[in-house]
């Protein structure tokens, strides 16, 4: 291969009337090499020789494949020898779709980027977070709420996401900001949603959640599960309180480990400039949010959130979540109803509390009130009122006694 100055001397050469033996020796090339340039007229770049391509005229049909299957090239293989009976390698298939594919990926990546109003949306979701808790490994789930507007967070823990869980974080969420917006957005979680058509994207949600979304006065909505975008603010602040409020540290009790989760959102999160805004969210939220929220009014909590029922075992005691509570010994077999709220659990049989415990956090705790087994062969005594209280007077003076026995002792 010659370069092209050297191609344009040969036939400067030749105009002058050198021989193809003279050039190639002036030029340090074999004679061919010269004849092959004069007769080409000139310096050309090189040409692969060209290969049959089983795919011409069939670039509209895999330009709709390709979208249909969105980007599956293995899949295009298929159809393209089941329709065509065109067989080619995967690697073939993805070199002739690799214009399309960088336009499908930018076509998903690429977002219409919309502010949600004042008091409208409250983003709210759950998030795992493994510490260590009194010497031992425990999960905890981070509970998040943020006002869309302001960005302002709340976050909470429990030990598990039930119902009962949602509903308390709900309660805690309006609390700091004394106020309710107009909508609570989430996914599609089995706690708070019945049923939820993919195709018609119809949602039905728990009966006790309608209840409880009415009684507080706001609407619930719905977004498709495993999508990020919807609640991205939420997901961000819930990564942010993982990471940076309780990453890396050790706890003693469950009230050890929320301190910091409350400290950092308080110093850090609604300080903070996101790069959205400008502005920090607590600033925010007094300048434009707060006027938009429905007041509490002094409103009381929802009624009691979660009912079970549970039968007494013969250790005096009844199995919640999945905890070991005392209940009277004599509810033996017995079915009995448990209200939970946060604090305190409540145990009925027919209507009448017989336990009152406070709620126990973490895993498998026993809480040991002797009171239940009282009267219970080798349990606790009762106390006898009777020792218990003031002696009572003598009947007689003690000098009537002195007076038998013949004097003092």
């Amino acid at each position: 291969m010659q370069t092209p100055e050297a191609v344009t001397a040969m036939g400067r050469l030749w105009t002058l009337g050198w021989g193809i033996k003279r050039i190639a020796r002036e030029l340090g090339c074999s004679k061919n090499t010269v004849r092959h340039y004069l007769r080409q007229g000139g310096w050309q770049p090189y040409r692969r020789p060209g290969r049959p391509n089983k795919l011409q005229g069939l670039e509209s049909w895999l330009a709709a494949s390709f979208q249909q299957h969105r980007g599956n090239a293995d899949v295009v293989r298929q159809e393209l020898q089941r329709v065509h009976g065109v067989q080619l390698s995967l690697r073939t298939v993805e070199r002739a779709v690799r214009p399309w594919r960088q336009a499908l990926e930018a076509q998903a990546r690429a977002t219409v980027r919309f502010e949600t109003p004042p008091g409208r949306p409250r983003q709210v979701d759950f998030g795992t977070t493994d510490v260590s808790r009194g010497g031992h490994l425990v999960r905890v789930r981070r509970f998040v709420a943020t006002l869309g507007s302001s960005r302002r967070n709340v976050v909470a823990g429990f030990a598990h996401e039930r119902q009962a869980a949602w509903l308390d974080g709900w309660e805690q969420a309006f609390q700091p900001v004394a106020g309710i917006p107009e909508e609570g957005l989430r996914d599609t979680p089995r706690a708070l949603v019945t049923d939820h058509d993919r195709a018609t994207r119809t949602v039905g949600f728990h009966e006790r959640f309608l209840a409880f979304a009415r009684y507080w006065g706001f609407q619930p909505r719905a977004c498709a599960p495993y999508r990020a975008r919807p609640t991205g603010k939420d997901e961000n602040g819930g990564g942010s309180a993982k990471h940076k409020a309780i990453a890396g540290r050790t706890f003693a009790s469950w009230a050890a480990l929320e301190r910091p989760r409350q400290t950092w959102v308080r110093t850090v999160a609604e300080v903070r400039v996101p790069g959205t805004t400008g502005e920090r969210p607590l600033d925010r939220f007094q300048r434009a949010e707060a006027q938009a929220l429905t007041p509490l009014a002094q409103r009381p909590p929802f009624p009691p959130i979660r009912a079970l029922t549970r039968r007494g075992h013969p250790e005096g005691g009844i199995e919640v979540d999945p905890h070991h509570y005392r209940v009277p010994w004599r509810l033996l077999g017995e079915a009995v109803s448990v209200q939970i709220r946060a604090d305190p659990l409540r145990v009925l049989q027919g209507g009448q509390e017989v336990a009152r415990h406070r709620r126990c956090h973490g895993r498998r705790h026993r809480c040991l009130d002797p009171a239940p087994l009282i009267g219970l062969v080798g349990g606790p005594c009762p106390a006898d009122p009777a020792s218990a209280s003031t002696p009572p007077a003598l009947l007689r003076p003690l000098a009537e006694y002195e007076a038998l026995t013949g004097g003092r002792w």
